[in-house]
C-alpha cells in the first residue's frame, strides 16, 4: 500500500514538474516588443530635433522616429561620422552599406519619440 501511495504522489509531482517546466519555456520562448512600441510616443518638431547636435547632445532622425544617440556617439564604430547629421535626418546614412544588421536591432534601444507630420 505506501509503494502505491509513493508512486502516485510521485507521479504527481512529475506530472506538476513537466507542465510547470512547458509554461515557463512557453513564456520564454515569447519575443519581446521592441522599445518603440512599447514606449509612449512624444512628438518631437524638427526645430526641437535640430537643437541637440553635440557630441554630448545628439538626437538623430531615421524614418521619422527620433533617437537619442547621445551615449552612444563614443561607442560609434564610424567615429564622428554619426555627428554629420546630429538634430537632422540620418535615415539615408543608417541605411547605408557600412552598417552591419545588427544596428536595426539596436536602434530601438535609444528611441524617444516620433518627428511631428507637417
Amino acid at each position: 500500500m505506501i509503494i502505491i501511495m509513493a508512486t502516485l504522489v510521485l507521479g504527481v509531482l512529475l506530472g506538476a514538474l513537466f507542465f510547470i517546466s512547458r509554461q515557463l519555456k512557453s513564456d520564454y520562448s515569447k519575443k519581446p516588443e521592441s522599445n518603440a512600441k512599447d514606449k509612449a510616443s512624444k512628438i518631437y518638431t524638427k526645430a526641437e530635433v535640430s537643437i541637440h547636435t553635440k557630441r554630448t547632445d545628439c538626437w538623430i532622425i531615421i524614418k521619422d522616429k527620433v533617437y537619442d544617440v547621445t551615449s552612444y556617439v563614443e561607442e560609434h564604430p564610424g567615429g564622428d561620422a554619426i555627428l554629420a547629421h546630429a538634430g537632422d535626418d540620418s535615415t539615408e546614412g543608417f541605411y547605408g552599406p557600412q552598417h552591419a544588421t545588427r544596428v536595426f536591432d539596436m536602434i530601438d534601444d535609444f528611441y524617444i519619440g516620433d518627428l511631428e507630420k507637417n
